[in-house]
């Protein structure tokens, strides 16, 4: 940097670079650090959720990511037992056993022959 010749000048010039880059630096750690504890409250609420919370006075406890799966697997596994003939029970034999009784009342029309023979 060239001096201008007015050392009050000079000096004025050089304390303002200094600030000027000593603020930035200040406002770059600023976001730096504003941006980690961001990053760190919404790591902490995906633990929070993924391992869940106990219950607390005036909140219910939130089950976690494993046990909900777990969850979906016990409704899952009762949802298949539904699709399959069993015992009678299951939602597949209510079907089965509906189809075959308007079956019985309503039989289905013969199909009708789509070429008809020749006359000779």
């Amino acid at each position: 940097m060239e001096a201008t010749g007015n050392p009050a000048l000079d000096a004025v010039l050089m304390w303002g670079g200094v600030i000027t880059v000593i603020a930035g630096v200040i406002t770059l750690l600023w976001r730096v650090v504003r941006a980690s504890i961001r990053l760190a409250g919404r790591v902490n609420e995906f633990m929070d959720d993924w391992s869940g919370e106990p219950g607390r006075p005036g909140v219910h406890p939130r089950p976690g990511v494993m046990e909900r799966l777990a969850g979906f697997e016990d409704r899952l596994t009762r949802v298949e037992h539904e699709l399959y003939p069993n015992s009678g029970e299951s939602l597949r034999d209510a079907v089965d056993l509906a189809n075959r009784r308007l079956a019985r009342i309503c039989p289905d029309p013969e199909p009708e022959d789509p070429d008809p023979p020749a006359p000779h």
